[in-house]
Formats: structure tokens, sequence, C-alpha cells
């Protein structure tokens, strides 16, 4: 009981200590994560910032590919634009194609409602301004209930999890991290639909360190860089 205790207290510190604030992300030019499946490299995902005044403008680009015997199996390729003004997001957009089908998400912020307008793939409707979009530029996830998927528009309730201290190795150079786990709040979803990850997070920097999950094989995303 009381090592519970003591999680929730660092929990609520460390949540406090993220300062999930877009603006935060000012100085930041680019963040390049690879993506690695049963540790071998398979991808890229890189994301770029545009600071002017009071707005914030985030591209996605990614990449992967998985072969087995020499033929592609497994093969996405996606783009994505965040648009933020004093912090708040105020649109989203992106195109993706996986093995040969388009999936896309187009939100718009309404001030008059204080609700996201989706038309995405997966989902069409109103979604809570609260929500976050599902990208690993942003710890604003740690803090989130719930997120957009950035490939579908699908939206999903989560839990997020204060797990430890750890001391983690990343290209050469070493962290102590924050490891959480962020899950599906509903339990009864199919695997494939279920939210699964360990995260770790750096909270000197701001910025999620890797990303880890099983689904047909163990996949991590990796921090390789940032200025």
């Amino acid at each position: 009981m009381k090592k519970f205790f003591i999680k929730i207290i660092l929990f609520i510190f460390i949540s406090t200590s993220l300062n999930a604030h877009i603006s935060h992300y000012k100085n930041i030019k680019k963040i390049e994560m690879e993506i690695f499946r049963n540790n071998e490299l398979i991808g890229y995902n890189y994301y770029f910032f545009k600071t002017k005044k009071d707005a914030v403008q985030v591209t996605n680009q990614m990449k992967i590919t998985v072969k087995l015997l020499g033929a592609t199996v497994f093969d996405v390729e996606g783009y994505g634009e965040e648009k933020y003004i004093n912090d708040k997001l105020i649109s989203f957009n992106s195109k993706t194609k996986q093995n040969k089908k388009d999936k896309f998400v187009k939100l718009e912020f309404n001030k008059d409602t204080n609700k996201f307008i989706i038309k995405g793939s997966s989902f069409s409707g109103e979604a809570n301004s609260e929500n976050v979009i599902g990208n690993w530029w942003n710890h604003q996830l740690l803090q989130a209930r719930s997120q957009i998927s950035p490939v579908s528009g699908s939206i999903k309730e989560q839990v997020v999890t204060f797990i430890g201290k750890e001391k983690i190795e990343l290209y050469g150079k070493s962290y102590k991290a924050d490891h959480f786990t962020l899950k599906s709040k509903d339990s009864t979803l199919p695997d494939d639909k279920k939210l699964n990850f360990d995260i770790w997070f750096d909270k000197n920097t701001g910025l999620i360190l890797k990303v880890k999950y099983s689904r047909m094989g163990d996949w991590e995303y990796r921090l390789k860089s940032y200025e």
C-alpha cells in the first residue's frame, strides 16, 4: 500500500512537470525517430516544427516497410499536418497509404461548439476538444484521457500509469527516463484495436524517448535526434 501511494504522488509530480503546452516546443525544429521491429530498422517517423508568434505547425512524415523472405508484407507511408494557435489545436490533416489502402483524417476546431469536427476513414463526427492527436512527438499524450488516431480519426479512451524511473541507453546517450504505460480504457476491445504501449519520457527535454509495443512482433520507436 505504501508503494502504491508513493507511485501516485510521483505520478502527480511528474504530470505537473510535463508542462504539456505546445508553445514549449517553440525552440524545436525537428524530431527524428527510427522505427524497429524485432530490433531490425524498418522505417522512420520525422516531425518538423514551424513557429510564428502564437502559431505552431507540426508536419509529420512516416514510412514503414516490413519484408519477409524478400517480399514486402507490410508497407505504410503517411503525411500529416497539425496546426496550433495559443496552444490550441485548430486543425489536423493526414493522408496514409497502408498496404495500398488509403486512410485519412480531416479535423477542424469549431469555436462555436468548442468541439472538433472530424471526417476520417474510420470515424466522422464531433469530438471533445480535450482529445489529443496520437503522435509520438507530443508528451501531452501522457496527460490525456483519450486520443484521436492520426491515421484514421478514430477516438480511443486511455489510461496512463506511471511505472517508475529507469536509466535507458539510446544511440550512445544515457537518459534518466520516466516509464509509463498507456492502455485502452475499454478492455473488451479486440487486441488489434487496443492501445497497449510502454513509453519512456525525458522531462529534461520534454521529449518522448522511446515507445514499445507488441503486435505481430516487438516494435519500438526510438528518438534518434532532435534540433
